[in-house]
């Protein structure tokens, strides 16, 4: 296709199968991956383990934890667990909550809908004269003062 690259970005947050996907797509391939709640639980295990070894456990489950709503999104683990695992303080903690779970649940049907803002696109600004001349590089004066905290 003579593409240079692809943006995944957030798009692999708490699903990094994702990468296995698009193997799946650059080979042909047309299935996908839908780990159950087995796989997602150690995938966030090892996340959590892994962010530990980078940032020191305290602080890498502390990150870890942003990554909960993604990982169990569509899987039935109710509020207190979602609640528990969005608190977590360490590895222990986290094996006891993941224990907790009932992991034998399919990759939930609603879980490849949209992420995110899905409530459509916000409208796009340009300061006053930022389109009337294409060539210039240089911004409108007026164009630092509105945008960047003066």
């Amino acid at each position: 296709t003579g593409c240079d690259g692809v943006v995944v970005g957030r798009g692999c947050l708490g699903r990094p199968w994702l990468f296995r996907d698009l193997v799946s797509v650059f080979e042909g391939r047309a299935e996908r991956a839908r780990p159950a709640l087995r796989e997602v639980a150690s995938v966030m295990r090892r996340h959590a383990e892994l962010l530990g070894q980078w940032m020191g456990e305290e602080r890498g489950v502390t990150d870890f934890r942003k990554h909960v709503a993604w990982y169990t999104k569509g899987f039935s683990v109710g509020s207190e667990m979602r609640r528990g695992l969005a608190m977590v303080g360490d590895l222990a903690e986290l094996d006891d909550l993941l224990a907790g779970l009932h992991l034998d649940q399919p990759w939930p049907v609603g879980a490849d809908g949209p992420r995110g803002r899905t409530a459509g696109g916000k409208k796009v600004v340009l300061p006053d004269g930022w389109l009337d001349d294409p060539e210039c590089a240089t911004p409108p004066t007026d164009a630092e003062l509105d945008h960047s905290g003066g």
